[in-house]
């Protein structure tokens, strides 16, 4: 495994989704979430996250060190107790600071999500808890949102016929039904589309394993697998729930330092050069046009190339640069 990250980063990810419903909220029947007020679609971070936990899984088998510990329908504690099971001691060493602390360790060693994420491992064997160098923001539609919910057919019923014991049983009880009856109506939610945007932020002292801080030991292999996942975990994600979803632009802006010394330059790249608002704010760096039509009527964005989104690399701080392998997708 490579070494721990020694760079500050900040990002903004753009995505997408066309007729489907992004992230639906289990508070109001599975709607698209929405912010009240205005009516700006929402994404949550665990939404996110479970996304990218997807991603990395499928991409390295799940298979250590880049296993993923929250994984699906799961038990946690299962997972905590292999760390207890890698680090055996007497009863008195397993209850104190340095038997969490090997335990901690050799789950971050382990598992991609609490290198990159943290995570609570306290909840039965007890292997602390870490907090990750990666987080997300709540992800934002860049325009108001329009919620439908649609009526659907369902060609076909479910219904647990009482008395059937058989597959026989079951033929003869459609035989004496309706047609009618034997299909039913459901309901379906939708946004037509959003363009959405969630800032990240990595920091490279909670990646870093001193005696300051629990570092996760998150590394520069580690990161690139980041932005492998961010870049392309909509196209394993399809369902006909989410529609088309897409990752649209992925900026990535890297505190590099300005210092002439070499040990205060790179303790600039650490503790960053800018205020992470500075390089997120829209319409700081980058900035999101709406394409007006020809005939300069209003219009409701429908696509991805109803907008344009520029980046302004000449307004980048001094010590912060822009990765432009990331900038764009084709």
């Amino acid at each position: 495994m490579s070494s721990p990250i020694s760079n500050r980063y900040e990002f903004l990810y753009f995505f997408d989704c066309e007729n489907g419903n992004p992230n639906g909220d289990p508070d109001s029947g599975n709607a698209p979430r929405i912010d009240p007020e205005d009516m700006h679609g929402l994404v949550s971070d665990v939404a996110m996250k479970r996304r990218i936990r997807n991603y990395v899984q499928i991409a390295n088998g799940n298979q250590m060190p880049n296993a993923i510990f929250m994984e699906q329908a799961c038990n946690l504690n299962g997972k905590i107790m292999q760390a207890q099971d890698a680090n055996p001691a007497d009863e008195k060493r397993n209850k104190g600071k340095d038997a969490v602390d090997a335990k901690r360790g050799w789950m971050c060693d382990n598992f991609y999500d609490v290198r990159t994420f943290g995570a609570v491992m306290s909840t039965g064997p007890n292997a602390g808890q870490v907090r990750g160098p990666v987080q997300l923001s709540f992800a934002r539609s860049l325009d108001p949102i329009l919620p439908m919910d649609i009526s659907i057919t369902r060609m076909a019923v479910a219904e647990d016929v009482k008395g059937a014991k058989n597959a026989e049983d079951y033929v003869k009880w459609e035989s004496e039904q309706d047609e009618d009856k034997l299909r039913t109506m459901g309901r379906k939610a939708l946004i037509p589309y959003g363009l959405y945007v969630a800032k990240g932020f990595v920091s490279a002292h909670l990646a870093q394993r001193d005696g300051f801080t629990h570092g996760t030991g998150f590394s520069e292999d580690d990161l690139r697998l980041l932005w492998e996942a961010l870049l392309n975990m909509y196209d394993h994600d399809r369902s006909a729930s989410k529609g088309v979803m897409s990752c649209r632009k992925l900026v990535v802006f890297k505190h590099v330092g300005t210092d002439s010394n070499p040990d205060q330059r790179r303790r600039q790249a650490m503790l960053g050069c800018a205020p992470a608002q500075n390089l997120l704010d829209l319409g700081r760096v980058v900035e999101v046009e709406r394409k007006v039509p020809s005939d300069g009527q209003a219009f409701t964005p429908r696509r991805f190339s109803d907008y344009e989104i520029i980046v302004r690399s000449d307004r980048l701080p001094a010590g912060v640069e822009l990765l432009e392998d990331f900038a764009a997708l084709a």
